[in-house]
């Protein structure tokens, strides 16, 4: 990229980047005339928006229009940080109303390039009533299920941080920039830089992933592609060859043995699932809460076949509730873009340490229940290990869950049941036997629809 690094890059030389040859097309809005010296009569001004324009050559600190990235079009719009810091204003307000507002007249995705220092404050409370605007047409853009896409530059702070970049469905990040809501000058002088840069965000799980800038333009095409628009979706395939009845693998005899195949560590993992499964993938990261749960992964996915699939996989740890809210957080994302659903279940159960409870396990849970229950797109369930009680059956697809040789379901642990009724440890294997947890269990139960070999 010419005389920029990819972080600090003008507005176009952004763009220019993830366009390529494929080129960009500029939009405009209808002029909106400002006061002299803007709304506050704020002395200077005018002469400041001059120097501005001369430096970049840009009229606002916005600039926004069609492109295609990769092979998909999409709406575009990119701040120019060196117009007045990439500053919001009421003209700059008018360009990110008018941007959204294209993609959804175009029924496109929107791509935004986020570099700015907040809200004007030239034209104070004016500027500040910008975020309001851009809010609202974020909502009617997702009301249409229609995918945000935000890559955050350096540097990317206040109201615009807190609208269009932590507002978007998708939160890409250059390495090294600066990211939060709070800018250098603002935030307390002791307070520690790394909270407010792109890998610290990533951390907190509120950036979805840091990405190099010679590997952004296939990472974006590859999330245009998986997030749509689509037409309707069939329902996501489980992965592994399905039988009722007839599993090329042998069914455990006993619950006992059930148990144990399901904990053995040389079974298949969630990983190992989702490695077979998808040609490429696109994980999430964080609970938009300030946490993360290594024990989920999550995202989307692009099959072989070219389908895009969204997933929750549990990995055989403990469910944190940070896991239940990013679970839910992806649900709810697939059903608003018509993409299916596939979850995979493996856990002894949900966390229940004092942390946990304190995280807000009980909440969190049912948020995922909700999230599932509410959920229009075809949802798909794998248990591919344990299923315990109802850390586990919040992910779980009423009437469309299938089950491993390798897996069971419980509504307790057998080790907690024959606790509970004052069994000795010797009589767990019958606690176990007497829950009727076993795969084929399950099947005759009617809680499970088949048995993946």
């Amino acid at each position: 990229m010419p005389d920029a690094t990819p972080a600090r890059a003008t507005a176009r030389e952004a763009i220019a980047l993830l366009t390529g040859a494929a080129g960009f097309t500029e939009h405009r809005p209808s002029p909106s005339p400002l006061p002299p010296d803007g709304p506050l009569g704020w002395a200077g001004y005018d002469a400041a928006r001059e120097r501005a324009s001369a430096r970049t050559g840009e009229e606002e600190s916005v600039v926004y229009g069609t492109g295609v990235v990769g092979d998909y079009p999409c709406v575009l719009l990119s701040f120019e940080f060196g117009f007045l810091g990439g500053s919001l204003g009421r003209q700059t307000g008018d360009r990110l109303a008018a941007a959204y507002e294209l993609a959804l007249t175009r029924r496109l995705p929107l791509l935004a390039l986020v570099a700015t220092g907040g809200s004007r404050m030239q034209e104070g409370m004016v500027a500040l009533t910008q975020l309001q605007r851009v809010a609202a047409a974020s909502v009617r853009l997702r009301a249409a299920g229609l995918p945000q896409i935000a890559v955050v530059r350096d540097p990317t702070t206040g109201g615009g941080w807190a609208t269009v970049g932590a507002g978007a469905d998708v939160v890409l990040a250059l390495p090294g920039a600066q990211v939060g809501f709070a800018g250098s000058r603002v935030r307390p002088p002791d307070a520690d830089p790394y909270a407010y840069s792109a890998e610290g965000q990533f951390a907190a799980g509120q950036v979805d992933a840091v990405v190099p800038a010679d590997e952004l333009t296939a990472t974006v095409t590859h999330w245009l592609r998986a997030l749509g628009p689509h037409e309707e979706l069939p329902a996501a395939p489980v992965p592994g060859a399905l039988s009722a009845g007839d599993p090329a693998a042998p069914l455990p005899e006993t619950g006992r043995e059930a148990v144990a195949r399901a904990r053995d560590p040389r079974r298949p993992r969630a990983e190992a699932y989702l490695a077979d499964y998808f040609g490429v993938r696109l994980p999430l990261h964080g609970d938009r809460s300030g946490s993360t749960d290594p024990g989920l992964l999550y995202g989307f996915g692009l099959r072989a076949d070219g389908q895009p699939v969204a997933y929750v996989a549990q990995c055989g740890t403990p469910t944190r509730p940070a896991g239940y809210r990013a679970a839910a957080r992806t649900i709810r994302l697939a059903d608003r873009l018509g993409i299916p659903l596939l979850t995979l279940v493996d856990t002894p159960g949900a966390a229940n340490d004092a942390e946990a409870e304190r995280a807000g396990a009980g909440a969190a849970i049912a948020d995922t229940f909700a999230a599932i229950a509410a959920a229009r797109v075809p949802v798909t369930t794998l248990v591919i290990g344990e299923g315990g009680s109802g850390g586990a059956l919040a992910l779980a697809a009423p009437g469309n869950t299938h089950v491993t040789v390798d897996s069971y379901f419980s509504v307790i642990a057998p080790e907690l049941a024959a606790a509970i009724l004052k069994r000795p440890p010797s009589e767990t294997g019958a606690t176990a036997d007497q829950l009727r947890l076993r795969p084929q269990d399950l099947v005759d139960l009617g809680f499970a629809r088949s048995i993946v070999g």
